[in-house]
């Protein structure tokens, strides 16, 4: 038994993940530019998302996207999503013990690159990766991200936590799909298929 880890995230285009959701989500680093989500949310986002939770065994969170969440999804209705969100397994990862008064979540306590392989080794289906900017640098270090799916949003903001920060470990991916919703969110999936390629175009 395997499972498939897979990054679902919302960016810029100049690569921003940080509160796309609402202002005051995630001020840090004197961020200014919270809910920059909000003004390209139509049909075509919603039933991406949905599809993604629907396909999803589980959710993979960092400590706080997880408090975030938990903050706000257990009061929501389940016609609204709720039914989807609360109802499925949540793992969060923490280096510190802690407890998870969200219902179905597990707590992964330790450093990440070895809970989440474990995990990986013990769980089915897709684990689904959402926000947690610091976590998913830790799973690419360890190289366990196996799919990208990015929602790119029209507009660059110039500062922020970005996917694929400096110092990123370098991977190849593969395109495995592409569309776009009609507010002009490009919708894009990648495999990752090991190192970088090279050559040269002379």
């Amino acid at each position: 038994m395997t499972s498939r880890l897979v990054v679902s995230t919302f960016v810029t285009l100049d690569g921003v993940m940080q509160a796309p959701g609402a202002p005051g989500e995630d001020d840090s680093g004197g961020f200014p530019y919270g809910g920059w989500l909000a003004p390209h949310v139509d049909e075509g986002f919603d039933r991406i998302m949905g599809e993604q939770l629907e396909r999803a065994g589980g959710m993979l969170l960092g400590r706080r996207s997880y408090e975030i969440l938990a903050a706000y999804w257990p009061a929501v209705p389940d016609e609204e999503g709720g039914a989807t969100i609360n109802g499925m397994t949540k793992y969060v990862t923490t280096r510190k013990p802690m407890t998870a008064a969200w219902r179905n979540t597990e707590v992964l306590v330790g450093e990440a690159g070895q809970t989440v392989a474990d995990l990986k080794e013990r769980a089915d289906g897709e684990i689904l990766v959402q926000g947690s900017s610091d976590l998913i640098r830790s799973l690419q270090e360890a190289e366990l991200v196996d799919e990208y799916r990015l929602l790119v949003f029209p507009c660059v903001l110039g500062r922020g936590k970005r996917l694929f920060a400096e110092g990123t470990a370098p991977a190849g991916l593969r395109l495995t799909g592409s569309t776009t919703t009609d507010a002009g969110v490009v919708y894009v999936t990648y495999e990752r298929v090991g190192r970088p390629a090279r050559g040269s175009v002379a």
